[in-house]
């Protein structure tokens, strides 16, 4: 199971030291873990997403030569088309989607052959970081094979849970957990001792 720590801009250098397998840098001006300036070199082996909501193509490709982005995280109402122009050019795609209980999963087919994941999110008011977790049983009803990166309000409280899920058929594709606002002190400056007892719990139930 892959870890992506998203929100970064305070300490990224320190969640680093972690390993997650992905960090995400948000360029949604209206979010306060918005992301405008450098940040510190981080290890190759973590893929940084660059996370948007509703930009255009040529603001996205100058984030991705800027801060060496490997995925897009797409938050927004962005169109299969724009999918593959990204995709055209060597990036991979997050298509994100919110999910409540009435939830259609025929939205996705449009995307089934231009993005290279799904994210499943909380719907709410915002695009993002709304802080609480949605019904993970709806996705008993998951139609697709691609794999998912699982998110929304993940905090140190939900470990059980999510370990329960990871063992029930719904988890089949999970491919990642992303967490973010409540592994926080403040917006963009994460809690490193809660993030690592996270993955150290995680990590160490999944490999027994």
């Amino acid at each position: 199971m892959k870890l992506k720590v998203c929100g970064m801009k305070m300490n990224p250098d320190e969640v680093a030291t972690l390993d997650p397998e992905y960090m995400g840098l948000i360029f949604w001006e209206k979010s306060p873990r918005f992301v405008n300036g450098i940040i510190p070199p981080i290890s190759n082996k973590i893929k940084k997403v660059g996370v948007f909501v509703n930009a255009g193509i040529e603001e996205i490709l100058a984030k991705v030569a800027k801060y060496g982005l490997k995925l897009v995280q797409l938050h927004g109402q962005e169109s299969p088309e724009l999918c593959k122009k990204i995709q055209a050019v060597g990036i991979k795609v997050i298509k994100v989607f919110g999910v409540d209980e009435e939830f259609d999963f025929s939205v996705l087919a449009p995307y089934e052959e231009v993005c290279d994941f799904y994210l499943f999110d909380t719907k709410g008011k915002l695009p993002g970081g709304n802080g609480y977790t949605f019904n993970w049983e709806v996705l008993e009803d998951y139609p697709s094979t691609k794999p998912f990166f699982l998110s929304g309000g993940i905090g140190l409280e939900n470990i059980d849970d999510i370990l329960t899920f990871l063992y029930r058929p719904e988890s089949k594709y999970c491919y990642a957990i992303d967490v973010n606002s409540r592994f926080e002190i403040q917006p963009g400056l994460k809690n490193i001792e809660q993030l690592q007892e996270f993955k150290k719990r995680v990590d160490n139930e999944l490999s027994r």
